[in-house]
């Protein structure tokens, strides 16, 4: 909670602050990379800064903190921070870097808003900054605590045990770990990271999703690769590069769209390589010989592209009570309807909880369709890949 002091402060200045945010990041990522350049080479996504997306998703969760604390002050923005926690988690940020972006946020503050920024202002975005950065590092370390690991130390070595093509532009990886031990436990519809060493020397880290259920005796990941400008690194040197037998390090699990337990009715919602997360989730149903109702929906450019197409109608099929609903944008005779995911058009159980995963607009076009046929927002969870441009934005 903000002191009675920095409440009017941050209430009159974020306007301010809020409209030079932007400006604030993007002069904040010039200081930090300056004096450490190794943080933009072995940790931060070098695709998502040159596209301006890690910017937006940093400028996003501040403001989004800060409007928080001023509106709900006895309340902590707990999903969006236990998804921030998450993600740095699986990086392996530690508390005390939370000292260093202080330093150059803060001097990039000043630069941007010149005399604007008193001794009272600074105090009271200094409050502001503390109780998100104190709040991650409580979340974190206990992330850390139950994944058993020192903080930081989230790393082991994995051997890509099988390699498999899925689609023209999408493969598997099966992952053990390289000294024989059990893979760890994980909760369904997690993630890992995997670092990677390219050829200029940089140890780059992405997010994949644990594309199968835990209990099994090894891991499997599904990597799309990522076209565009920039392409994406880490997925093209995988798909170029990564064969049976070779190692890359991965990270502990970590990420908190995950099954929950008991019996209530499920909406599974994904579209593209967004599926990944909910085959882990059906499979640990039908593992488990779940009786729970589930509506699985998944959006997908044609059956060519639509990765473990296969394994998603068997795994749906094994459900007594799990519907399957697919949507192509050429569905041919794929049995598929035609366009965009349509919740609309379902027959959904009450009491429904919603879980998604995929591309933004797709979020948002089914997360609007399902608050307006009454779905709780409370029960719909997401998960985006990559930045998330839509923190703050989920009410």
């Amino acid at each position: 909670m903000l002191s009675e002091q920095a409440v009017p402060v941050v209430r009159a200045t974020l306007p301010a602050v809020g409209g030079a945010l932007d400006r604030i990041t993007e002069r904040f990522y010039d200081r930090l990379f300056a004096a450490h350049p190794e943080l933009l080479r072995d940790l931060f996504n070098r695709g998502n800064q040159a596209s301006g997306e890690q910017r937006q998703a940093l400028a996003g969760s501040i403001a989004a903190f800060a409007v928080a604390l001023l509106e709900r002050p006895d309340e902590r923005p707990d999903v969006m921070l236990s998804r921030i926690a998450h993600k740095h988690a699986s990086l392996g940020v530690t508390s005390a870097q939370y000292k260093t972006v202080h330093e150059h946020l803060f001097a990039a503050i000043v630069e941007v808003l010149g005399d604007a920024v008193t001794p009272e202002v600074a105090q009271a975005w200094d409050e502001v900054y503390w109780l998100m950065a104190n709040a991650l590092i409580a979340v974190e370390a206990r992330l850390y605590r139950t994944a058993g690991v020192t903080e930081g130390q989230v790393w082991r070595s994995m051997e890509i045990a099988e390699r498999q093509e899925q689609t023209s532009d999408t493969a598997s990886f099966v992952l053990r770990n390289a000294d024989s031990t059990p893979t760890a436990a994980f909760r369904p519809g997690q993630y890992v990271s995997v670092q990677v060493t390219l050829p200029d020397g940089a140890r780059q880290i992405r997010q994949y999703s644990l594309s199968a259920a835990p209990g099994h005796p090894q891991w499997r990941i599904t990597v799309k690769r990522v076209d565009g400008d920039p392409a994406g690194e880490v997925s093209s040197w995988l798909h170029d590069h990564a064969r049976a037998g070779d190692t890359v390090e991965v990270s502990a699990p970590f990420g908190d769209l995950v099954l929950p337990e008991g019996e209530s009715p499920l909406l599974l919602a994904s579209a593209g390589i967004g599926s990944t997360p909910m085959m882990a989730m059906l499979d640990h149903l039908a593992a488990t010989g779940s009786t729970r109702p589930v509506v699985v929906v998944h959006a997908d450019r044609a059956l060519e592209s639509h990765a473990h197409a296969t394994e998603l109608r068997r795994l749906v099929d094994a459900l007594p009570q799990g519907t399957l609903h697919l949507w192509y944008e050429e569905p041919g005779d794929s049995g598929a309807r035609q366009g965009r995911a349509d919740v609309t058009t379902l027959d959904l159980p009450a009491g429904v909880t919603a879980y998604l995963c995929g591309p933004l607009p797709f979020l948002r076009a089914v997360r609007g369709d399902l608050v307006g046929r009454g779905v709780a927002a409370a029960d719909i969870h997401y998960e985006v890949f990559g930045p998330d441009l839509w923190l703050g934005n989920e009410s």
